[in-house]
């Protein structure tokens, strides 16, 4: 399982969730362009030093990142406009679990790209959480389904390093 981020805007969310993943070990795809630059100060502030742990591969674009996924890859797309509830969704340790850019989410290609456009039910009259926070639910959520938390025994995970490529060291 792994988390994607689509052409995030705000450094310290891609931050928190460098440590995330590298705290769960799952992998991490950030598709360009950003709004930011990996090497950061608020990414490395928000990731603390878990981030140089993290398995980061850095794609280019959206044709890039598609390029990358293997045939056991499914996107799942986090959305407000999503029509499953996230705890409803059948996971699979393959999954990539995506998120849109902070200030306005992913275009419609991306939409119709995603295997499954997933939601996490809100209080009435809220928008949305932060991206870091329904990043942390998803993949929890993922992560108990097909028993890939860290201690649950073997399981599938990122693709292997050589497979992956790894972004410039900051």
């Amino acid at each position: 399982m792994r988390i994607a981020l689509f052409q995030p805007d705000i450094p310290q969310n891609a931050g928190a969730i460098l440590r995330l993943a590298a705290c769960l070990g799952v992998g991490v795809d950030i598709i360009g362009p950003t709004g930011f630059v990996l090497s950061d100060a608020k990414v490395k502030r928000a990731g603390l030093d878990y981030a140089a742990n993290a398995v980061l591969a850095s794609h280019a674009n959206w044709a890039a990142f598609q390029a990358s996924l293997g045939p056991d890859n499914r996107v799942m797309l986090f959305t407000t406009k999503g029509a499953t509830d996230y705890r409803e969704a059948d996971y699979r340790p393959g999954d990539v679990l995506m998120f849109g850019r902070e200030s306005s989410g992913v275009p419609e290609f991306v939409h119709d790209a995603a295997a499954m456009r997933l939601h996490i039910p809100l209080a009435d009259g809220m928008r949305s959480l932060n991206v870091a926070t329904a990043a942390a639910m998803a993949l929890g959520e993922g992560l108990r389904q097909v028993g890939g938390f860290p201690g649950d025994g073997p399981r599938a995970s990122a693709p292997p390093q050589a497979a992956r490529p790894k972004a410039p060291a900051p």
